[in-house]
């Protein structure tokens, strides 16, 4: 029998990744052979780890913060969404030889807020925290659920600002600092800044959610991370991680590496009690 095919997850830190886990049990569901592992690779070597990866024989790779960016850079070909995000976290060898991109953030938080937590995003006033790779891959999804209005809230102003005109043509999204926003309250706050990594919470102005809004963290973890107890705090209906977000990311990346979308809800279950997870 020919060995597994070689999957794996960059990134830096990589420690936390729930993705081995994640790839293990799809693999199980879908009766494919694969092993997919998880690996520490700082930016500066990234190409040349990447590379190595398939040049061994890898199949394909997922790439997590901050390595998105750099994998948009190294893919020949991208999809239209990798594209327009000019951010990647699913490379796929093709038969061919060529690294084909893609980015499968966005797709997996809006089915996370839209099937698991039902919580439809047309009309709905949003602010999104962050203006790097993680921010890029959700914008246009995000956009595509017609939204009233989206907002990108950085600690740099200018850099949100140069992010919503990039996207501008996608529908009503505006960029900011995080003090501009005293004036306006939101239905949805998403953070995609690497704050909760850090233990910490982006600095947000009082009232900024407004009553029975929910508030959502695209990074994840054993426990409630910063951002969650502070939706919570603030009075949110639901205040949850990106654990959902995570697994559908996964989904489709598997989709694009065998060919077939494993079933997401029996292993966002599995996860929550494994982690004996806090939820609101």
């Amino acid at each position: 029998m020919p060995p597994a095919d070689r999957y794996a997850v960059f990134g830096h830190p990589i420690a936390h990744s729930k993705s081995p886990l994640i790839h293990a049990l799809f693999a199980e569901q879908t009766g494919e052979r694969l092993t997919y592992a998880a690996q520490d690779v700082p930016p500066e070597v990234f190409e040349t780890e990447a590379r190595n990866f398939f040049a061994g024989g890898g199949k394909g790779l997922n790439c997590t913060v901050p390595l998105k960016e750099l994998a948009w850079k190294i893919a020949d070909r991208r999809s239209q969404r990798a594209e327009r995000s000019r951010a990647v976290n699913t490379l796929a060898l093709r038969p061919d030889g060529t690294i084909y991109g893609d980015n499968t953030d966005g797709v997996g938080l809006v089915r996370d807020l839209t099937i698991n937590l039902q919580l439809p995003l047309k009309d709905l006033r949003i602010l999104l925290l962050g203006a790097g790779g993680a921010s890029r891959g959700v914008i246009g999804p995000l956009l595509e659920h017609g939204p009233a209005r989206l907002v990108i809230a950085n600690r740099t102003p200018e850099k949100a600002i140069r992010l919503a005109e990039e996207f501008g043509d996608l529908g009503p999204i505006k960029g900011s600092g995080f003090s501009d926003l005293s004036r306006e309250s939101f239905d949805l706050v998403l953070n995609a800044t690497a704050a909760s990594l850090s233990g910490e919470v982006p600095e947000l102005p009082e009232n900024i959610l407004r009553p029975g809004g929910c508030c959502y963290d695209l990074a994840y973890g054993s426990e409630p991370t910063p951002f969650v107890l502070w939706g919570l705090d603030a009075g949110a209906a639901v205040s949850v991680d990106g654990l959902g977000m995570l697994v559908e990311q996964a989904a489709e990346a598997f989709l694009i590496w065998r060919g077939i979308r494993p079933a997401t809800r029996p292993v966002i279950d599995i996860l929550k009690n494994r982690e004996h997870r806090f939820w609101r």
